[in-house]
């Protein structure tokens, strides 16, 4: 029953998130939709992560790879809060566009990171063990 709740929570987190971005862009007094381009860095941050834990068993200890990964998702990270802010300085949108974003995508990436810690140890041999 819990894993049933905590999948519920995370489905809620980001409608929770999306919301605040589609808040953002569709409020009559911001009326801009670039900012929707944060979606394609949603989707972006947990490849690394992924890719990286195909290639190592646990991910407790460091090695190059994890490192590398942790890199690149902090990159992806740090660009999908700051193109709100370039726009809004740029004059693109608002400021409360830009709070209203940035406010999304602080729930977007916690509910990420809620995901690989609960997920944590899901597909370890899961396939090996279920067969027999």
């Amino acid at each position: 029953m819990g894993g049933v709740r905590s999948v519920a929570a995370l489905a809620f987190a980001g409608v929770v998130g999306l919301t605040f971005l589609v808040l953002g862009c569709a409020l009559p007094m911001y009326g801009t939709w670039s900012p929707m381009f944060v979606i394609a860095f949603y989707i972006l941050s947990p490849v690394p992560l992924l890719i990286a834990r195909r290639f190592q068993e646990d991910m407790t200890g460091t090695n190059a790879c994890i490192e590398l990964a942790l890199f690149i998702t902090t990159g992806i990270v740090i660009s999908a809060f700051a193109l709100p802010v370039v726009l809004a300085h740029a004059g693109t949108i608002k400021h409360g566009a830009c709070f209203l974003i940035n406010t999304g995508s602080t729930i977007m990436f916690g509910t990420i990171i809620a995901y690989f810690y609960l997920h944590r140890d899901d597909d370890s041999g899961s396939w090996s063990q279920s067969l027999f």
